[in-house]
């Protein structure tokens, strides 16, 4: 098995890419040993000194340092983690039936014209933001529309959490195409 590397906008995450699926319908994200208990490989790589944070995207994971970890100690054991995980033929997530769906985003419903111009936003969002943000290691997320002011509140997850040109990204790409397509769009927010 090859494991290939990229790296991404923000100098502590790196991409790997084993050449399969590894979560194609859902994005995983894991911040925390607690959290990573979820999975078989996070806790595998949460288990390499230095991980601080690891993204389950399609066809890749992103692995975020820690500021006092070397790429040069971190990479190889979490190359050995992903292919042992690989080559085991072991599950994606310890408990997938009992295991609640990350959320995607809040549980806003949305009606008449807004309606249209959330899912709008959505498709822009699904169809031009996420595919450039995998690219780097990464995923966006719409939390949510306030229609009073014309907000979009997205969240950035992988790579792209706490990436420096993460406020660059949001603020001149994506906000300048909504703000295109959907003129009801006035800017574009990090969620918290």
């Amino acid at each position: 098995m090859f494991i290939q590397t990229q790296p991404t906008p923000n100098p502590a995450t790196l991409k790997f890419l084993p050449g399969q699926d590894v979560s194609p319908s859902t994005p995983y994200e894991f911040i925390s040993d607690e959290e990573a208990a979820a999975s078989p490989l996070a806790a595998a790589l949460f288990g390499v000194n230095g991980v601080a944070g690891v993204f389950f995207g399609s066809d890749f994971v992103s692995i975020t340092k820690s500021e006092d970890a070397d790429w040069a100690v971190v990479k190889p054991q979490a190359l050995a983690a992903i292919m042992d995980h690989f080559v085991s033929g072991a599950p994606l997530m310890a408990d997938a039936a009992g295991k609640e769906a990350p959320a995607v985003e809040d549980d806003v419903v949305y009606e008449g014209e807004t309606a249209e111009i959330v899912a709008e936003i959505k498709e822009l969002i699904a169809t031009r933001v996420r595919p450039a943000v995998a690219n780097d290691g990464g995923d966006i997320i719409f939390k949510r529309f306030d229609v009073a002011t014309g907000v979009v509140h997205l969240s950035m997850r992988g790579a792209c959490s706490g990436c420096p040109s993460s406020t660059l990204t949001l603020k001149q790409g994506v906000e300048n195409l909504l703000r295109h397509y959907v003129p009801e769009v006035t800017a574009v927010e990090a969620a918290a």
